[in-house]
């Protein structure tokens, strides 16, 4: 196994870069579905290294992207409730949603709590217990059992006044809706923050509908050995799922995070951002639990969704187009002025080929 020093050897990463770039490889779309891989690709200048006829798509990897306009307006709406005072993390701040960002809401009066966990917002409902504090659960399998965790402990220590806009939502199923759009895509690099809790295991039924599947880390070897990995896969008419990423994934996953999640949660149908809604690929709030589940708690009048004029994240998210390809790129949206979630994110595509355009735009 090697180490995180070994890793970044830069003799090992040329070694790696010119074996894949010499490859006699097949024509391929990999697609990668993890926002810290986005970023890994995009600073790193990985697809500089990649054999003839092989491209990299970026899919719906970042959380604070796939949410949907009716969970933020939602959420925004909230805020507006006398007593009320809601808690995030940071890359939501700035989302835009229908008629205003977090962010303008909190100009405006609102009280937005920026936080580093779930377990701060039970603090703040400790704390405050006149205040009805929400937080936002987004997020993939990632970060679901740490919002389970702090329901059990909202709900252990009787913080009637904590509860959860739960729009978590699960990869597996997306990576199969996938399948069904009209984007080609001949293998995945499987993301590794979720794939610790969810195990190699779950994307097999991606394997079986014919794509190759790696699971891998985020070093510049990590995603160089993926890609290496899928194309032989291709190039032998294989369709497995392998794990790069060993030293931390296991076929099995995370048992007591598992539990934890179904313990809280079910699963249930769930909107993403530019692909729909996705059967089972979603959590809500368990019945058990519905003192802690802010959409049973809360009846409030949100506007109707309406994306922004122009903005295509939700053909970024598909992998229909690259990020440049959007007519606002770089001009009407950047990350000081972000008009689209993909744009505002630090996992978002479009803010990983802004930030390292000087790769990516070459290609």
């Amino acid at each position: 196994m090697r180490g995180l020093t070994e890793l970044r050897d830069p003799e090992l990463l040329r070694r790696l870069a010119a074996r894949l770039k010499g490859m006699a490889a097949p024509s391929a779309a990999l697609m990668e579905v993890c926002g810290t891989h986005t970023v890994a690709i995009a600073r790193c200048g990985i697809r500089e290294a990649l054999p003839e006829g092989v491209r990299l798509i970026s899919g719906p990897g970042c959380p604070v992207c796939v949410t949907p306009q009716e969970q933020i307006d939602f959420f925004i709406a909230l805020g507006g409730v006398e007593g009320v005072r809601l808690a995030t993390f940071g890359d939501m701040v700035r989302v835009p949603g229908t008629e205003k960002s977090l962010e303008q809401a909190r100009a405006e009066g609102a009280e937005v709590l920026v936080v580093y966990s779930p377990m701060d917002a039970v603090a703040a409902a400790e704390r405050e217990p006149e205040k009805q504090v929400v937080f936002f659960g987004i997020g993939f399998e990632t970060t679901a059992p740490a919002v389970a965790r702090a329901i059990t402990e909202a709900k252990r220590r009787g913080l009637g006044n904590f509860s959860v806009w739960c729009a978590h939502k699960l990869i597996p199923p997306a990576m199969m809706a996938l399948l069904d759009s009209e984007v080609r895509i001949d293998g995945f690099i499987c993301p590794g923050h979720v794939s610790v809790i969810i195990g190699g295991d779950a994307y097999r039924p991606v394997a079986e509908r014919g794509k190759p599947c790696v699971v891998t880390g985020f070093e510049p070897a990590d995603v160089l050995g993926a890609v290496r990995m899928l194309l032989e896969q291709i190039a032998e008419g294989r369709s497995e799922v392998e794990v790069e990423y060993s030293r931390v994934v296991r076929p099995e996953g995370n048992r007591k995070a598992q539990e934890l999640m179904g313990e809280v949660f079910e699963v249930a149908d769930a909107r993403w951002r530019g692909l729909g809604e996705i059967p089972a690929s979603g959590y809500e709030v368990r019945e058990e639990f519905g003192g802690f589940d802010a959409a049973r708690k809360f009846e409030v009048e949100a506007p109707e969704a309406v994306e922004p004029a122009g903005c295509r994240c939700g053909d970024v998210l598909r992998g229909v187009i690259e990020p440049r390809e959007c007519p606002l790129f770089g001009e009407a949206c950047t990350p000081r002025k972000p008009v689209g979630a993909c744009m505002v994110s630090s996992e978002g595509a479009c803010q990983a080929w802004y930030r390292y355009r000087g790769q990516e735009m070459d290609q």
